[in-house]
């Protein structure tokens, strides 16, 4: 794996070794780097660099799609469902409107309104299939 030296010394990952280290192929990282949002460091020829952080969320992600078979948009509120995401997400929102100020607080506002209302779509969901599945129930039972 190779080390990028960018003013502190960190240790990067191109997305040949996390390809390697999670075992997936690479256009499956880009997929999710688009699907997650998951901003890359690019070098000045366009490669990509990653962080251990970075892997540890491809990680996460990983085992959400794969082993505990959550879908795209499942995995993502579960990403964003966890305190540290909501936290990083709206220091995000708050850094952006400071250095870029095309961010408003009511950006900020309708974008956790956007994650509300997932959630709610989410909940919504699973209660129809419930009741979905009680009315499959009754009618085995028949």
């Amino acid at each position: 794996m190779n080390t990028q030296k960018t003013g502190m010394c960190k240790r990067t990952f191109r997305i040949g070794d996390l390809s390697k280290n999670l075992k997936i192929k690479k256009y499956v990282i880009r997929f999710w780097e688009k699907e997650f949002n998951i901003k890359s460091y690019r070098s000045e020829g366009g490669q990509r660099f990653y962080t251990q952080k970075d892997l540890n969320l491809f990680r996460k992600i990983k085992d959400l799609l794969y082993n505990k078979r959550f879908t795209i948009l499942g995995a993502k509120n579960e990403l964003s469902s966890t305190p540290s995401a909501n936290i990083i997400a709206a220091k995000k929102n708050i850094i952006g409107a400071r250095f870029e100020k095309k961010v408003s607080a009511e950006d900020v506002v309708a974008t956790s309104a956007d994650t509300l209302k997932n959630k709610k779509i989410f909940v919504q969901t699973i209660k129809k299939l419930k009741q979905e599945l009680l009315n499959l129930k009754k009618l085995l039972e028949q």
